[in-house]
């Protein structure tokens, strides 16, 4: 009783964060601190590269990853055999989950340094490709799903890099994002005001905006979205509990955001039933009947 007694408080004070949260974004939003009109298109350099390995090497900083991969798992859920293009893969962190899976798997990044990285991680087990992601290399429907994970936030056209991956992807597109609407986002965006980052040249965005930029290509087909990376920074078994509950993951507040949508709607479909003359209704001795020779509907034909 007493551990019921104090989930139920955990999840209310977990509920009570979030509100606040939507408060506290919101009044940003209203004081211009959420403009994220920057430039985009930003290409990582060597330094970038460097800085990215470093930060994947610290610790805390593979849980998050983690996290992040976790959720775009369970959410495609491809499987054997299958093609899988991961469009900005960057270093590769977000294709290892699918090795040795029995997957197909392609990664393209514009970062020659990014790639080399990537080269080390994933080896020849990966097909690597430098390419932007407003202009892929590949035909239509050359694989079954792409994945864009932090990549629309420095490309130079995101309603463009979502039109390439759904005309490359025939089963279903991934986006992960940086939540606009997550503390996490503001604290990296407060922080570049004293210190220049990355996430400077990025622009951030919210589950609703990517859902919007999918309907405006695809029409009215199937959407759906989780959260994840809810309390960063904490690394307990209590607080995994949480990020997999699926309480916690509709959130619209996690640091991390998973949208997935389907390029093709699905139709349920049922067989029709044909009429046709009875076997027996036909003599023996029939012959082929012509058009001119049919009586009205409803009569036998004329034999």
């Amino acid at each position: 009783m007493h551990g019921t007694w104090k989930l139920f408080e955990i999840k209310k004070v977990i509920l009570y964060s979030v509100l606040s949260a939507c408060r506290f974004c919101f009044l940003l939003e209203k004081i211009s601190l959420f403009n994220y009109n920057t430039p985009m298109g930003y290409v990582f350099d060597f330094n970038d590269a460097v800085a990215y390995d470093l930060w994947l090497s610290k610790d805390g900083n593979q849980r998050v990853v983690d996290l992040e991969n976790r959720l775009m798992v369970e959410m495609l859920h491809p499987r054997f055999g299958e093609r899988l293009l991961d469009i900005g893969c960057g270093a590769g962190t977000s294709l290892m989950p699918f090795i040795g899976k029995g997957i197909q798997l392609t990664g393209v990044d514009p970062s020659l340094y990014m790639l080399d990285i990537a080269k080390k991680k994933v080896g020849h087990r990966v097909d690597l490709h430098r390419a932007h992601a407003e202009d892929l290399p590949f035909d239509d429907n050359s694989f079954d799903y792409a994945t864009l994970c932090m990549t629309l936030e420095f490309v130079d056209d995101p309603r463009k890099a979502l039109e390439e991956a759904c005309r490359v992807a025939k089963d279903g597109v991934f986006v992960g994002t940086l939540n606009k609407y997550a503390l996490k986002a503001f604290q990296r965006r407060f922080k570049g005001i004293f210190k220049s980052t990355v996430y400077n040249r990025a622009r951030f965005f919210s589950i609703g905006e990517v859902k919007y930029l999918f309907t405006s290509l695809l029409g009215d087909v199937p959407v759906t979205w989780q959260t994840t990376c809810h309390f960063p920074g904490m690394a307990n078994p209590m607080i995994d509990r949480f990020e997999k509950s699926k309480f916690v993951r509709k959130s619209p507040f996690g640091a991390f955001a998973g949208i997935m949508a389907l390029p093709v709607p699905r139709f349920t479909t049922q067989p029709l039933k044909l009429k046709s003359v009875s076997a027996n209704s036909v003599a023996s001795n029939s012959r082929p009947v012509s058009c001119a020779e049919k009586k009205v509907e409803g009569r036998s034909f004329k034999v």
